[in-house]
């Protein structure tokens, strides 16, 4: 069983007590980690992906806390924070804050056992008005015996999407989908948003937000999280 850091990630300090890793070997054999070592790990990979200085805001440890408790399959201190491990990821926001580049990051040090795609809302939604109702089954994948798990990205930024004159809610379908695959097959989704849960409500309506609630796990980001792309 894996055990990660029990640490407070709203202090600048970590108490230093150790997680450790799944290794598939019995519990003696497991490697332990402390949360300072996750967030250099996290920094090293996001410096090495995208080319350019990368560092955790302490502003934001208790979120990035979270995602790592999710993404090393802690189920201790899940538990602890309420958190699904059945359940995908719902990373919600403000503009630039670095929900996406922290789930890249996540995925590329492919330290979880559920690999996902990230793909852009925007882009489901273009290929929709080229390929029509394909792209929903496609990405609704609840017809596929190995049906992948997407991390859709923005959720909320997509276009009005009209395929042959009749306009459709494009992510809304492709979310009612999803939840029928988590219901009868168990394959998660993530996703990434700037939106609150009533501005979801009134972009999808109250039947999507209702199974947003069976389907994820919230991770809030502090309102008050800067820009990281500005820097």
């Amino acid at each position: 069983m894996t055990n990660l850091c029990n640490t407070n990630p709203q202090t600048e300090q970590s108490s230093q007590q150790p997680f450790k890793v799944p290794s598939g070997k019995p519990e003696s054999n497991a490697r332990y980690l402390d949360f300072d070592e996750v967030i250099e790990n996290i920094n090293q990979n996001g410096s090495d992906l995208f080319r350019k200085r990368y560092k955790v805001d302490k502003k934001d440890y208790n979120p990035v806390y979270k995602l790592v408790v999710y993404h090393y399959r802690d189920q201790q201190h899940a538990e602890e924070l309420g958190i699904d491990l059945r359940k995908g990821l719902l990373t919600v926001g403000p503009v630039g804050c670095g929900k996406t580049s922290l789930m890249q990051i996540l995925q590329h040090m492919k330290i979880i056992d559920k690999p996902y795609q990230i793909v852009s809302v925007r882009d489901v939604c273009m290929k929709f008005t080229e390929k029509g109702f394909s792209v929903i089954r496609e990405y609704g994948a609840t017809a596929q015996k190995q049906a992948p798990i997407f991390c859709f990205d923005d959720l909320g930024c997509e276009p009005n999407t009209r395929f042959f004159g009749a306009q459709t809610n494009v992510m809304k379908e492709i979310l009612l989908s999803r939840y029928d695959l988590f219901m009868q097959k168990g394959v998660p989704t993530h996703v990434t948003t700037n939106l609150s849960a009533s501005e979801l409500e009134s972009m999808y309506g109250s039947r999507v937000r209702s199974r947003l609630r069976e389907m994820f796990n919230q991770i809030v980001f502090p309102a008050d999280s800067y820009d990281k792309r500005r820097l």
